[in-house]
């Protein structure tokens, strides 16, 4: 980063190098929207482990490969989210993230080492990363991943870099990182068998329309007395699965909010307000005037708009 070209070093440094710091007793805890989101996907999980095990019967059958091994095996595999190697391959070839270059690291070292300073927490703990993108933003993943932005890094005076490292902070430390990794693992076989559903489905009209009108008619009707079956056995509790993207998006908002709080707890407040605004100005440049968001795309977004967040951040400066 050329230094006449660098943003201004405007951040409150309370935590010089070489003072003392003292650190929390606990370094992570876990909110209640983290157990509401594990909760929501619980379903999920269980379709995922049903293929899982299914495949393990199968191979069982064919090869006497005996089902538990590999079932066992992806329900450990969560913990891969904590280990260290298996993070920087998600982080390099699946975040596309990239380690700090010197002049990166050295503009991002002083700033995280007072972020996490504030907030008791052991930085070296944490693994500095920078994003190719022209956002300011920044993103915390899996155990022990902070990211920034080139941009954010780039363009941000040290205070609002400060402010989005916290934010992300928040993340970690309230278990909203290591949670959504894991939801994210083990979801990845029901995504994958709706991506081959979905490319069977051409497949499956073009034999529809090929079917009698007496087959298509039976298959319709076993479908329909199926789920009205299940229906009523189970007193209506599978339609409560309809519900599940819209709540956990709710829960991921919070999730947001709660970050924001956090930041504003170690001094970063007003600095975190002055990037939201700056951002919600360009949002509304791209945007255009007179051209609102759809409610819908709203409420399965599990970030809340930068107005709301504003908002709520009010309370806090």
């Amino acid at each position: 980063m050329d230094e006449t070209t660098a943003p201004p070093d405007d951040l409150e440094y309370r935590n010089a190098p070489g003072t003392r710091v003292t650190y929390r007793a606990r370094q992570r805890r876990a909110d209640r929207t983290v157990w509401l989101g594990l909760a929501l996907h619980l379903p999920s999980f269980l379709i995922s482990f049903t293929l899982v095990l299914a495949v393990a019967l199968a191979l069982d059958a064919l090869l006497g490969v005996p089902a538990w091994l590999p079932s066992g095996l992806w329900a450990a595999s969560g913990a891969l989210a904590f280990h260290r190697p298996t993070e920087r391959i998600v982080a390099r070839h699946l975040l596309h993230l990239h380690r700090p270059l010197p002049a990166e690291l050295a503009a991002l070292a002083p700033v995280w080492r007072e972020v996490t300073a504030r907030a008791g927490v052991d930085g070296s703990r944490y693994e500095l990363w920078v994003e190719e993108s022209d956002g300011l933003n920044a993103l915390a993943a899996a155990g022990h991943i902070v990211a920034v932005t080139r941009r954010a890094l780039r363009d941000l005076p040290t205070s609002q870099l400060g402010a989005v490292l916290a934010h992300e902070l928040g993340h970690h430390t309230s278990g909203h990182s290591w949670s959504g990794t894991l939801v994210w693992w083990y979801a990845i076989p029901g995504r994958c068998a709706w991506r081959v559903l979905s490319r069977l489905k051409p497949r499956l009209r073009r034999a529809a329309h090929g079917a009698s009108v007496t087959a298509l008619t039976v298959v319709v009707a076993l479908t329909c007395y199926v789920a009205f079956t299940t229906l009523r056995a189970t007193y209506g509790l599978p339609l409560l699965l309809l519900t599940v993207p819209w709540l956990a998006a709710a829960v991921g908002r919070q999730a947001e909010l709660r970050a924001d709080a956090h930041a504003a707890r170690l001094g970063f407040g007003h600095s975190l307000a002055l990037t939201l605004h700056e951002r919600l100005a360009e949002q509304s440049a791209a945007r255009g005037p007179g051209v609102p968001s759809r409610p819908g795309a709203r409420l399965l977004s599990r970030h809340p708009d930068l107005r709301t967040r504003l908002e709520r951040l009010q309370k806090h400066l």
